[in-house]
């Protein structure tokens, strides 16, 4: 799993029906000190998390075909938590 921070949300005419009931945003991952590294994801969001919020993201796609089910489609990257804070100890 990754922190990262929604960067933008995605629209799209037409999609996979795994789609339905979520939103597509556009994820950064941060690292441990939350600055940006690396490439942007695309990920389903069902946790209605917001342009500018930290998110969990489970980006490994059998993690997520255990969590949706049979409804995983072709979803590889999904937000599964909005995160509060975050310490180190």
């Amino acid at each position: 799993m990754r922190v990262c921070e929604v960067i933008g949300n995605v629209v799209a005419s037409a999609h996979h029906p795994a789609y339905d009931g979520g939103t597509l945003l556009v994820v950064q991952p941060l690292d441990d000190a939350g600055n940006k590294v690396g490439a942007s994801l695309l990920a389903l969001d069902r946790v209605q998390a917001g342009v500018g919020d930290r998110v969990l993201v489970m980006a490994e796609g059998n993690g997520v075909r255990q969590l949706m089910g049979k409804d995983a489609g072709p979803i590889q990257v999904l937000i599964v938590g909005i995160v509060d804070a975050v310490e180190r100890a």
